[in-house]
Formats: structure tokens, sequence, C-alpha cells
């Protein structure tokens, strides 16, 4: 899988290399990662990436041309075209919810593309003529798409195959449909006392039914 960032900071996405369940899954499957700078191919003096939006206001806008460009320079056609062949994605407030669901979805496909908007965001034309897909991270506002970016990247890379030393960690988990969708119970380690504070006797007794049952009345509806 090849997933492709778009954003004026990729020195940012250095480090998204290195957490070992990405790194196992670009050893094991093929997973790179590229970070791209519209600024390098704006078609703009100075490096410009943005303007002021027509109609007034405060903030500034990221053209719609510069992204054309940028997509062009790296997929060498059409920018209007690159979303036939891969999911282009707009970070913004306005997308769909990342969920579960959605990062397995995403994880599906072999190529993904995710731009990054800063300042009051894009013009609206990258949204209807270059994008095909928008997610956001919740109901709040970021300075920039790159934390959402991350959240997809980590979200999306954990779930091909390769990438967890224990593929079963994936099938019990938080929103699994082995949990109904649902959190998954607590959990507790080393030491069996802090502080006045234990375990509960059920999971040191050995009894794995007792231990299945106890963690089953544990799992709880996600929020909201």
């Amino acid at each position: 899988m090849r997933i492709d960032v778009f954003t004026l900071f990729p020195e940012w996405f250095d480090w998204m290399r290195r957490p070992r369940h990405l790194a196992n899954a670009a050893l094991s499957a093929g997973l790179e990662l590229r970070a791209f700078n519209p600024r390098d191919t704006t078609p703009l003096p100075h490096g410009q990436v943005d303007d002021s939006p027509y109609g007034g206001g405060p903030g500034m806008v990221l053209r719609v041309d510069v992204m054309a460009t940028a997509l062009e320079a790296v997929y060498d056609g059409p920018a209007e075209r690159v979303r036939q062949g891969r999911r282009v994605v707009v970070l913004t407030p306005r997308g769909r919810p990342l969920t579960d669901a959605v990062a397995r979805e995403l994880a599906a496909d072999e190529a993904l593309t995710l731009l990054c908007g800063r300042y009051e965001g894009f013009d609206e034309r990258v949204h209807t003529d270059l994008a095909n897909d928008a997610i956001s991270l919740g109901p709040f506002v970021l300075a920039g798409g790159e934390v959402a970016a991350m959240a997809v990247i980590d979200a999306v890379g954990r779930r091909i195959p390769g990438a967890l030393g224990n593929a079963e960690s994936l099938e019990g988990e938080s929103f699994s449909e082995a949990l109904g969708g649902g959190l998954e119970h607590p959990h507790y380690t080393r030491p069996p006392e802090f502080r006045g504070s234990g375990v509960p006797e059920v999971l040191l007794s050995g009894d794995h039914g007792a231990i299945a049952r106890w963690r089953a009345e544990r799992v709880t509806a996600p929020p909201g």
C-alpha cells in the first residue's frame, strides 16, 4: 500500500516511518509513506500557495490551481483524473468521522492520498473537482490537516497484514465485530497491588472460563 500526503510540512511525517507497527507493515506488506509539499511545485511566484477568500473575510484559502499542480507533478496526469485510480481524501471538519469501520475500509485500498489543509482550508473546488472523499477526526477545528492525516495513517497502517506482532489483537479489540462494536474490557498487569489498589481476583484465578465471562460482562457501548 502506498500512502501519499500533500502538506506544507512534509518533515512532520518523517517520524511516522518509525513506529514499530508501521515499520513492520513496510517490511511485510510494502507500506510506503511519501510526503509532498505543494510549495515545491506551485505555479505562483515566491512559493505562494494561498490567497484571500472571494467575498471577503478573515484568513487565507489554499488555491485549487496550486493543489492541482502538486497532484499532477506526482501522478503525471490531469489532477481531475487522479481520483479515478485512487482514493483522494481531504482532511476537514466537514468530512465523515474517522471510525474503526472507515479505517478498515481505507486499509483495503492499494493507494491512498491525503490532502492536508491549512488556514481557512481548501478552495471548494479541491473538494468537488480533485478529491473523492473527506474525513474528520471529530467536531472540532485543528490548525491543519496534518494531525488528522497522522491518525488516518496510524489507524490504517496497523490493519495491514504483518503490522502487529499478533494479528489476533485486531479481532477482540474495541469496536471489533467480536465485541459487537463495543469497548474492550479493562486490562491489568503486574504488580498485583499498587498503593492499596489491587487486581480483580478472577484475573488471578487461572479459571479461563470465569475470566472470559468477567471480560464479556465489562464490554461497554461506545460513548454517544
